[in-house]
């Protein structure tokens, strides 16, 4: 199911980012040779509007078409190959010949331009769509940070953070939402971190050094949920237990948090325990069955959910705003990437790790979500300016325009190789770091 998933978010956004240079490059009467899905190295493919013999014979007219549509063969990426542009096809034949009018050198620069920015514009078109039909059918959900306590993990705590803390402040940001607490320490460089603490603010200075440890961590802050009953299972036999009890020891052994009773309740697998339950205003001892994998068949109570609905209307703004938020915490993830002190770059990663942040089963709003993210995603990487990429091609254009000088096909075609290299360096990087996080 993960695999569907990413191969169906991905197809999505190629064809939309590719859908965008076609438009534009249609819009200024430029012939597009070819549009492909997935690339059809070799001359092979799964499909081709113009070399499929099955396709041709029931569309004959497809054959007389000025472009070729085709999936290929090899699902890493996709393109759309604009006549007289160098690009990845790497085509130095065609641009020996004499420039046609139909051809995209031959347009102006701020034609060119349009045509080179469309992949990146359509898709951040694409995630404010997507992110305003989220908010219109789902509304907005987080857990909100004000009241929440934190569970630490190990470097939590060794950056002096304590189970039961509520994080305040960093530096002399507030934050809002408890599941982006981690994200937050990395990407706003914080010195200090203000929080509660058995009624007390306390200060925690942090080391800036360990920022490649927490980019690299998995869930530095749960949040620490008491054990608190909402209510009893179904066929549990522990029906003693009432709404409302908080559970804070079995036979003896303290459980502030419903994380700490895990380990205890494994313990007493299969057995009778005394749990110590606050009911009102009485501490009472009550026996509990537990079960042979650890449990007593009781459900928690929630944790508070913040939701925010919007009618179609107020989707739309809210929308915009959630893609620049997502678009901003990018780029702040790029500014680290950019930095080696950090490790940033341990934590890049390639469809292996996109295919991890799918649910195991399909669920809309997950795959809407994650959807619209990969597709800011996608269009901040295509405008880094590296030959090969849309950015490298923009910004080879603004030198143009500024300088009123346009870089030789020689030029072009050497940086293409170079752009090349680099990606696929930063392939190599990708698919090594998704490699060793699986092996360890």
């Amino acid at each position: 199911m993960k695999i569907l998933q990413v191969i169906l978010a991905l197809s999505i956004l190629i064809v939309f980012h590719e859908l965008g240079h076609y438009t534009f490059a249609k819009l200024f009467h430029i012939r597009v040779d070819k549009f492909f899905l997935f690339f059809d190295v070799g001359g092979k493919f799964l499909f081709s509007s113009k070399r499929s013999r099955w396709f041709t014979r029931l569309f004959p007219k497809a054959l007389d078409k000025e472009t070729e549509y085709g999936i290929g063969w090899l699902p890493l990426g996709g393109y759309c190959k604009i006549a007289g542009m160098i690009d990845e096809s790497m085509d130095t034949e065609q641009m020996k010949q004499e420039p046609k009018p139909w051809e995209f050198r031959t347009h102006n620069p701020w034609q060119r331009l349009l045509v080179m920015s469309g992949g990146v514009l359509y898709n951040f078109i694409f995630a404010i769509l997507v992110y305003i039909t989220i908010m219109a059918i789902w509304g907005q959900s987080y857990i909100g940070n004000e009241g929440s306590k934190i569970y630490p993990n190990e470097l939590a705590r060794e950056m002096g953070f304590r189970t039961g803390d509520e994080i305040l402040s960093l530096d002399d940001y507030k934050p809002d939402n408890f599941g982006m607490l981690q994200a937050d320490i990395a990407r706003r460089g914080a010195n200090t971190a203000k929080v509660l603490r058995d009624g007390d603010t306390v200060t925690i200075y942090l080391d800036r050094n360990m920022v490649d440890r927490v980019l690299n961590s998995d869930t530095m802050f749960d949040l620490a949920i008491p054990f608190v009953i909402d209510s009893v299972a179904a066929g549990s036999p522990n029906t003693s237990l009432k709404n409302g009890d908080r559970v804070i020891a079995f036979n003896g052994e303290e459980v502030t948090y419903l994380q700490d009773s895990r380990k205890v309740l494994a313990a007493l697998a299969g057995q009778e325990a005394e749990a110590s339950v606050v009911r009102a205003a009485d501490t009472l001892s009550v026996p509990v069955q537990v079960d042979s994998a650890g449990r007593i068949g009781v459900y928690m109570r929630s944790p508070s959910v913040v939701t925010r609905h919007y009618n179609v209307l107020e989707a739309i703004p809210a929308g915009v705003k959630l893609t620049g938020e997502m678009l901003k915490g990018y780029l702040e993830d790029l500014r680290l990437l950019a930095n080696p002190s950090t490790g940033a770059y341990k934590s890049v990663g390639s469809f292996i790790a996109i295919g991890q942040v799918f649910p195991s089963s399909w669920d809309w709003y997950q795959f809407m979500y994650i959807l619209a993210l990969l597709s800011v995603m996608l269009g901040v990487m295509n405008l880094l300016p590296i030959p090969g990429l849309d950015g490298g091609h923009i910004l080879f254009t603004i030198y143009e325009l500024l300088s009123g000088r346009k870089p030789s096909d020689r030029f072009m075609i050497a940086a293409q190789w170079v752009g090349m290299f680099l990606l696929m360096a930063l392939m190599i990087l990708a698919f090594g770091n998704d490699i060793g996080r699986l092996i360890r």
